[in-house]
């Protein structure tokens, strides 16, 4: 993936909390009601919870133990503004390339969620290292990106993308970083709908709330994806040049590889307990990802009306 280096950025709806606190352990846990933990933010409580002999999980679920961390509210933007300016930053830098991805999917979403029936809200993206205070409670980076419904922000510890590689064993990629971008800010969108809040918290299964949730939050990133080379910028010009079928593949091989089996064979007890599923299949996630990119078309991820979900 390219990014079009004459394009400006607009760092506004970053905060940055790296370096702000965080360490130590204590603090009120995190509770999430559906779609709030992210793209695989059920990783360590399926590990704490296959390894101690308990049950399934849910997101739903509170994750205790998750250190006293930096606050949200403190954080700040103005050295990612000063060097995060154009699409050339992005081509050479990760967090610039972070805040390229995240202005063309809200600069996406604000274009296209009225067709839905809903105005955009944008939400800011807090950087943070360890652990963080937030409007859903207190968070670890171990839990992956996630979006928190109580405050309308998405969190996201940069170490993750090579958490994903190195213990994931995930291809990786600039593309893949977008992509689990998008998924959080498809969580956002189904805020805004009202899709979250219809969704029981709690409930797991094959075909629960939270399953559908997390694959239509996946298919509403291949939309984003579909439209990312013709979405323009806070100035005009097209912020993303070029996506490769490679860079798409790279995707798909992410989120292959955090799916409920996937995770429960090769980071939990080694058995598929299709029960205690709230993120779908690595093949469901792959399906309704290829779903929206496909067919850019946000109506297409209606994974709530069908009992064929892959």
């Amino acid at each position: 993936m390219q990014y079009n280096d004459r394009a400006d950025l607009d760092a506004s709806d970053i905060s940055d909390a790296r370096g702000s606190g965080g360490g130590g352990f204590g603090g009120m846990p995190i509770a999430f009601g559906g779609g709030g933990l992210g793209i695989v933010g059920l990783i360590i409580y399926l590990v704490v919870q296959f390894t101690s002999g308990g049950g399934g999980g849910s997101t739903g679920t509170v994750l205790d133990s998750l250190g006293s961390g930096s606050n949200a509210n403190a954080a700040t933007n103005g050295d990612v503004a000063q060097e995060c300016r154009t699409g050339a930053d992005a081509n050479s830098n990760l967090d610039c390339a972070v805040v390229a991805d995240i202005d063309s999917i809200q600069q996406y979403w604000t274009r296209e969620l009225p067709q839905l029936g809903a105005r955009y809200v944008d939400a800011p993206t807090v950087w943070f290292t360890n652990s963080i205070r937030t409007g859903c409670g207190q968070a670890s980076s171990g839990m992956g990106p996630f979006y928190c419904p109580a405050d309308k922000r998405v969190y996201i510890d940069l170490s993750f993308y090579d958490d994903l590689r190195t213990q994931f064993h995930a291809k990786g990629g600039l593309f893949v970083d977008a992509y689990v971008l998008a998924h959080e800010y498809g969580h956002h969108v189904q805020d805004l709908l009202g899709t979250e809040s219809k969704v029981q918290a709690g409930v797991a299964g094959p075909k629960s709330g939270s399953v559908r949730l997390e694959l239509q939050a996946d298919c509403y990133a291949g939309v984003w994806a579909n439209h990312a080379t013709t979405t323009p910028g806070p100035d005009g010009q097209v912020l993303i040049s070029n996506i490769t079928r490679e860079d798409v593949n790279r995707a798909l091989d992410a989120a292959s590889r955090i799916g409920d089996d996937y995770i429960q064979t090769h980071l939990g007890s080694g058995r598929v307990d299709r029960s205690s599923f709230t993120h779908g299949t690595s093949a469901q996630r792959e399906k309704w990802f290829t779903t929206g990119y496909r067919t850019g078309d946000p109506q297409a991820c209606d994974t709530f009306s069908t009992n064929s979900l892959g």
